[in-house]
């Protein structure tokens, strides 16, 4: 009968003192591979504190937007469409919006790794000078340029596209019963660039009156007339024809006031019957392009209009397409 056969094992050991700190030098290596118990590594409450204190590196790496460079919190907001910089700087003051889960400040310049906070809500932001985007919609009579009305009317609002990112900004004004060219954008720089009476922007409309202008009413609505909230002129006024007691204008104005062309008019003696906006700036209300449609402006013209470069590398661009939505309920 043969004997089990035993195996031998080895006995285990101890660790040694030295493996035992090389171990804890492994765990406490930081991330940049340096040996934390290096003479010349900073202590830990000092890393702690110097890491809190610095910028937060980009998402997808420190070198994914290296080229970019900050802007102010209150530019990069408002090219998002949320408001104009006045607005934001208001509601920096209230306190309203946090940059990196605290009280954002007055001209604090913000990243793309920045996270802003508004009444809580996550902003989406865009850094890298991506061109605008920017919609021509032919408004019909019966629409007003508002997102809410007490009144329940149609806004101009329901007919456009839904945003991914943003929201859509009214450049300018049309009023109820006035139709023609109505330009947005999601770009609260281009909007203000537009808009505001330092660039000078003028408006283009066709006015029919129940009547005819003299002489002496066209000098006046010219060389400027008074009105409630102060003197107005037209820069231009040319005749267009007409039938029976109704006469066609052509008028440009580099103002946007409430009913102001109506109140012009009135001022004279004449009442207006329809009135259209067929230009805005450089931009001219397109024939084929029929009350209640839209159509997005080739980029390559959206950033002449911002004033910035083109894209580069991109293929040729395609005609824009006229669009018709439903009103959304």
């Amino acid at each position: 009968m043969s004997t089990p056969r035993t195996s031998k094992r080895t006995p285990l050991r101890p660790p040694s003192e030295d493996s035992r700190r090389t171990k804890r030098r492994v765990a406490r290596r930081g991330e940049d591979g340096r040996d934390a118990a290096a003479p010349d590594a900073p202590d830990a409450p000092a890393a702690a504190v110097a890491a809190a204190a610095a910028p937060r590196q980009p998402r997808g790496g420190p070198g994914k937007h290296g080229s970019v460079e900050p802007e102010r919190l209150q530019k990069v907001l408002a090219r998002a469409g949320l408001a104009s910089r006045r607005q934001i700087e208001e509601w920096v003051e209230e306190g309203r919006i946090l940059v990196n889960d605290r009280p954002a400040g007055p001209g604090q310049k913000i990243g793309p790794g920045d996270r802003v906070k508004l009444n809580g809500h996550l902003v989406p932001l865009r850094f890298g000078g991506r061109p605008p985007r920017v919609l021509l919609y032919h408004k019909p009579e019966g629409e007003i340029v508002s997102r809410n009305d007490p009144e329940g009317r149609p806004t101009v609002f329901e007919r456009l596209p839904v945003l991914r990112r943003g929201r859509w900004l009214a450049i300018g004004r049309l009023d109820f019963n006035t139709s023609g060219l109505l330009l947005f954008t999601d770009d609260g720089g281009l909007a203000n660039r537009l808009m505001h009476p330092s660039h000078g922007i003028d408006r283009e409309y066709a006015v029919r009156l129940l009547g005819e202008l003299s002489g002496e009413q066209i000098q006046s609505l010219t060389t400027g007339i008074a009105l409630e909230d102060g003197t107005a002129r037209f820069d231009s006024l040319r005749g267009e024809g007409g039938e029976g007691i109704n006469h066609w204008y052509r008028v440009t104005i580099s103002e946007g006031r409430n009913r102001e062309i109506r109140r012009m008019f009135e001022a004279v003696g004449l009442t207006v019957s329809r009135l259209m906006r067929v230009r805005y700036g450089p931009v001219e209300l397109p024939p084929r392009l029929k009350r209640g449609m839209w159509m997005e402006l080739p980029e390559s013209e959206a950033c002449r209009l911002a004033g910035i470069p083109e894209p580069k590398g991109k293929d040729r661009e395609r005609a824009p397409k006229m669009r018709r939505t439903v009103a959304r309920q």
